[in-house]
């Protein structure tokens, strides 16, 4: 097995939009390049909806709505400079080892202001890009469907010259919440790492899934599955940093140790509990807020109190789901030596007993 990459430089219609379909990676071409199984004349025709090519089928559409595109560049030019760049970090084929390059960049070196960060407010956003700029090799960063499902973050780097996938929440969009177009994009990427012998770095930030109808109608209990299953059945190295929330059933799906995550690691900022302590402490004390001379108060106490028994690292870490709390300005060279460590790891299914992925 090779990886498969096309680059969509003109209209693309038809029968032979299935081609790069099926394909890793699908680069498109601004104003240039269109996909579609049918055309605007074909789609008027039967539809009576009139609609031109861009926005039938172009690359911002295919890029950022449908999530069909991985790449979206300006010109033939950039497009063909960006694969060269995307092929570099991706072995020949599925029985190489990962593509490695002579480091660098400093093993040990320090990013200081990754300890002043994460805003204490935990209900204000931070860039996740920052702090996958601030760990990788030069803060080098390929960034995989930028424009699409931008809760969730995706993309290859380098670590101590070797090749990585990395998968994160984004708190700067809707949270970093898991819904229905996130956990799809993450457990295509996160499957295609474990066939060509990627390892993982998973950075976690997520409240939770997203609640409501549209994701209930749209099977969100099937589509999270399948980022739950892909991290499940990855036999890669993974190695996962908690930089601030992880609750409930997003915690577990996002590489934890239940998952046979490798090395779990969390930052003194992290808060990992079955539910964010504001929503616990309404359904855990709701009477005694309730019956409480001043609620407010008695609330923000409960929920400090919560906060400081349950939704923190140490108490995860003293029941084996975090193996280190660490300090976010080490976080490099924590993660680099967990790779080495972890550079002979061999961990074999077996053959055609496996499960039936929730497609």
């Amino acid at each position: 097995m090779v990886p498969q990459i096309s680059a969509i430089l003109g209209p693309c219609a038809g029968g032979a939009v299935y081609s790069p379909a099926i394909t890793d990676f699908t680069v498109m071409v601004e104003k240039t390049s269109y996909m579609f199984v049918t055309g605007p004349d074909v789609v008027k025709a039967v539809t009576g909806e009139d609609v031109t090519k861009d926005e039938l089928g172009g690359a911002h559409i295919h890029g950022g709505r449908s999530g069909v595109a991985h790449l979206v560049c300006k010109t033939e030019h950039e497009a063909i400079q960006l694969i060269r760049k995307l092929v570099s970090y991706i072995p020949q084929n599925n029985m190489e080892d990962p593509i490695s390059i002579p480091p660098t960049d400093p093993v040990d070196r320090i990013e200081d202001w990754l300890d002043s960060f994460v805003p204490e407010n935990p209900n204000k956003p931070y860039d996740m890009r920052k702090v996958i700029s601030g760990l990788l090799d030069h803060g080098e960063f390929l960034e995989i469907q930028r424009m699409y499902a931008q809760n969730i973050i995706i993309g290859f780097g380098r670590l101590n010259g070797r090749s990585v996938g990395v998968v994160a929440n984004q708190p700067a969009y809707l949270a970093g919440v898991l819904d229905i177009d996130a956990s799809v994009k993450a457990a295509r990427f996160v499957r295609f790492c474990d066939a060509f012998n990627i390892p993982l770095l998973t950075l976690v930030d997520v409240p939770g899934f997203m609640p409501g109808t549209k994701q209930e109608y749209g099977g969100i209990i099937r589509n999270g599955a399948k980022l739950l299953y892909a991290y499940a059945e990855a036999t890669v190295p993974k190695i996962t940093v908690i930089t601030r929330k992880s609750y409930g059933g997003a915690y577990d799906v996002m590489a934890s140790k239940h998952l046979r995550a490798d090395v779990n690691f969390a930052w003194p900022t992290a808060e990992i509990a079955v539910m964010g302590p504001d929503g616990a402490v309404n359904i855990i004390f709701r009477n005694e807020i309730a019956e409480a001379d001043d609620p407010v108060a008695r609330k923000a106490e409960l929920v400090e109190e919560y906060r400081e028994k349950f939704a923190n690292p140490f108490n995860a870490a003293g029941r084996g789901y975090i193996d280190d709390v660490i300090m976010p300005s080490n976080t490099r060279f924590r993660i680099i030596k967990s790779l080495e460590m972890l550079q002979s790891k061999r961990q074999e299914l077996p053959a055609k007993k496996h499960g039936n992925i929730p497609l």
